[in-house]
């Protein structure tokens, strides 16, 4: 259950992370699958290139800089550094307990690194089905994300410019994710969404699962390897304007610490990493 409010604002050109509501019964669910075989692909990245290597820079953009808004504590950097191709397909963002350059962060002298990207100017996308295979971390402290922002973010600030949080985990919640949209007047704390746990204490971060939204006018759909778990439309936001018409742009990183996930502490072992074997958006 969530315990803490957050704040945000903007870090680079994008708004800070925020999260979802309260764990919900999946009891429900049901099977749909992905259309994406079938459906237009609009943008896809399978991190194909050599082991080092950097995201293809026509399609991410690297934010830099740390996050006082949510008081993570790690200092996203630049390059290479912490999010890179492991020559298998994969991208690889790691968060480490480092600081080689004398990064400075909200609360001194930053103790850990980790790495954001965006694909703002370069690719957005209204309605469609968005989704990514991933493998999670582990650990106290965690906090890795996919999700997207209005694209109108800069002339209208957020929340007005919409939020749509495909996938979210808290270390100390192995099991679980959470999906979210965040608009005026339900932002923060007050986030509209629900949370997904696989059955019989299984973690995250021990495979790969595919997140995914299906979103088309006036309704949002949140999925776990198919499994829909929540569906959202205007009817949701009480009464409020529903900011989810327009376009919007793909976030993926990995925070370490922060108001939701609490700090690391001595059980956390460093390094941890989100591993993505794709993202791909299809209309």
């Amino acid at each position: 259950m969530r315990k803490s409010l957050r704040r945000r604002l903007p870090l680079g050109a994008a708004a800070l992370l925020c999260v979802g509501a309260a764990l919900v019964p999946t009891a429900n669910a049901a099977d749909v699958g992905s259309d994406a075989s079938a459906a237009a692909v609009t943008f896809s990245d399978d991190f194909d290139g050599a082991a080092g290597s950097a995201v293809d820079g026509s399609k991410w953009q690297i934010e830099t800089g740390d996050n006082v808004n949510n008081h993570e504590r790690q200092y996203y950097t630049s390059g290479s550094n912490n999010a890179a191709l492991d020559g298998q397909g994969h991208l690889v963002i790691t968060a480490r307990k480092e600081n080689p350059g004398n990064y400075q962060c909200w609360y001194g002298t930053c103790e850990y690194t980790s790495a954001r990207l965006n694909t703002s100017g370069k690719f957005t996308t209204t309605h469609g089905r968005v989704e990514a295979r991933m493998k999670v971390p582990r650990g106290q402290g965690m906090w890795p994300a996919f999700w997207m922002l209005g694209d109108d973010i800069g002339s209208v600030g957020w929340p007005n410019s919409g939020e749509i949080d495909v996938m979210e985990n808290v270390g100390f919640e192995p099991s679980t994710v959470h999906g979210t949209i965040h608009g005026p007047g339900y932002s923060g704390s007050g986030g509209i969404g629900a949370g997904y746990s696989l059955p019989g204490g299984q973690a995250f971060a021990d495979d790969f699962h595919t997140f995914a939204v299906d979103w088309s006018p006036n309704s949002i759909k949140w999925s776990v390897d198919g499994t829909v778990y929540q569906t959202r439309t205007p009817a949701d936001v009480g009464g409020n304007q529903w900011v989810f018409e327009h376009p919007f742009f793909l976030i993926l990183n990995l925070a370490v610490g922060g108001y939701w996930p609490g700090d690391p502490d001595g059980s956390t072992q460093f390094p941890q990493q989100l591993v993505v074997d794709y993202v791909r958006v299809s209309s």
